[in-house]
């Protein structure tokens, strides 16, 4: 498992921000409404991505999960145009599905440390050491919240995620 540096530019995207433990209620109804909001607007982005940071001076994996916050996030294939997402919210709003919260945003990470993660969510803490030995040893550090792209579903048996740092000269 290796690490690599990798350049990120503007992103367009569907974007619901929260507060809550990964698989819980709030998370959940997040993911939801941006995959309801996206076929309603024509089809899926994707794959989901999500934007993880604490407001802790602790380390992210110390802080309980409950008091995480992170910015789900469906790439879309180019900006939509003006009115489309408040039209496709509209006609999804009786699903019941948090819809309002979805809004467009872009994201520009710029420089970037990634890895691909083969293995379960309780062992990404490796994969992250490896990313962290790799920032050290180029001389990075943490330049905006921790990225992660789903490349499989959650409940995946051999799940696959894009772990993305974006970072910045020591």
């Amino acid at each position: 498992m290796n690490a690599e540096l990798t350049t990120h530019g503007p992103v367009t995207c569907l974007n619901v921000t929260g507060l809550g433990e990964p698989g819980g209620g709030e998370h959940v109804s997040a993911i939801r409404a941006l995959f309801t909001v996206a076929g309603a607007m024509g089809g899926p982005g994707g794959p989901l991505e999500g934007l993880w940071w604490v407001e802790d001076e602790r380390p992210g994996l110390e802080v309980p999960r409950e008091q995480w916050r992170w910015h789900l996030l469906l790439p879309l294939p180019a900006a939509p145009e003006p009115g489309r997402l408040e039209r496709a919210r509209e006609s999804v709003r009786a699903c019941g599905a948090a819809v309002d919260r979805v809004r467009v945003a872009v994201f520009t990470e710029g420089q970037c440390v990634e890895i691909l993660h083969h293995g379960p969510f309780s062992e990404e803490h490796l994969s992250l050491k490896v990313m962290e030995e790799f920032m050290d040893e180029h001389a990075l550090v943490p330049n905006g919240p921790h990225h992660e792209v789903y490349l499989t579903a959650f409940d995946d048996p051999d799940p696959r995620t894009v772990l993305r740092q974006p970072v910045r000269p020591a």
